[in-house]
């Protein structure tokens, strides 16, 4: 008889497996050359602008935390595989990201391109979208099924809820969804920096946690460099990116003031209060987490826990000043 939890293990190690070989076979990503993209004019800022704006559409549109970084994905294949310049880039962008919805989303949740044209406020056209479309399926070889940081956030995750989940849950009040959720955010804001397209996704996920896991225990070297291994990663590579995302997140942190006011936003505060009350539409909040973690949504701790729980989440990705 196989002991409990060895099941979830064996399925949790052959997910990373395949994941990884997903990521080595159709991982690309732009480069930098005399201050702007390679093949392009667009600058670091400029890369950084659209990101921001197709978080917004995404959440505009409804779709999943999942669903913007594959079209970040998408995007980043894109801009390594063809030359072009700053006026398609938005156009490449909503694309990318209509694309990875129609991978990712149920079809009831996708609205009709000339929909989600009139709610994104862009100024292009069906024909141009569809014209898109065909252009980056041809470049990518109709392949989008590409790993993203996400989808190793959520596989790290699984490995250290089934393997040390006294430690996962020591960082999220008792509440290993809202951990998870953290990390997205996170992930989300550092798919935004130019600075961290070097690294995959594989790389950047297992930096994001190990940040953390090093003020949650004295042993976090052991859990570490567990997950360093099955992920196959060579640690040098992995330490030049755990420095980079350290320096830039700790950076993103101090741009905002201390007082909470600014972090808490009253969509959150809404989404609280929906969830005191029973109103679970406003789930997405939390990544999707819920169901994944088979946890309830609702506050059992009452509402001075649950601010607490969103005091500590990662701020929403914004533009730059």
């Amino acid at each position: 008889m196989k002991p409990p939890g060895e099941e979830e293990n064996g399925r949790l190690d052959t997910l990373l497996f395949n994941t990884l070989a997903r990521e080595r076979r159709l991982w690309r990503t732009p480069v930098m050359r005399n201050g702007c993209l390679q093949g392009s004019d667009i600058s670091p800022a400029q890369y950084h602008e659209v990101i921001v704006w197709l978080r917004e559409m995404s959440s505009t549109f409804q779709f999943s935390s999942e669903t913007f970084a594959l079209g970040v994905c998408v995007l980043n294949s894109l801009l390594a595989t063809v030359k072009t310049q700053l006026k398609y880039l938005k156009c490449m962008a909503i694309t990318s990201l209509i694309l990875a919805a129609k991978v990712n989303e149920e079809d009831e949740v996708i609205a009709s391109v000339k929909d989600l044209l009139e709610q994104s406020r862009c100024k292009f056209s069906t024909a141009e979208i569809l014209r898109m479309e065909r252009v980056i399926l041809n470049k990518l070889r109709w392949d989008l099924y590409i790993a993203t940081p996400l989808d190793f956030i959520h596989i790290y995750h699984g490995l250290l809820m089934t393997r040390v989940p006294a430690l996962v849950r020591d960082g999220a009040q008792n509440r290993p969804v809202l951990q998870a959720s953290l990390w997205t955010r996170q992930a989300q804001h550092c798919m935004a920096c130019h600075q961290l397209w070097q690294f995959k996704g594989s790389i950047l996920a297992l930096a994001i946690i190990t940040l953390e896991l090093e003020t949650l225990t004295p042993d976090w070297f052991s859990v570490f460099t567990d997950l360093l291994g099955k992920a196959q990663i060579s640690s040098t590579e992995f330490i030049c990116c755990k420095e980079t995302v350290d320096e830039y997140l700790t950076a993103l942190q101090l741009s905002f003031p201390s007082n909470t006011v600014y972090i808490l936003d009253s969509s959150s505060m809404l989404a609280l209060r929906k969830r005191e009350h029973g109103d679970h539409d406003s789930d997405d909040f939390y990544d999707g987490f819920w169901c994944l973690y088979d946890e309830e949504p609702s506050m059992k701790t009452g509402r001075r826990d649950g601010l607490q729980d969103m005091m500590s989440s990662c701020p929403p990705l914004l533009h730059k000043q």
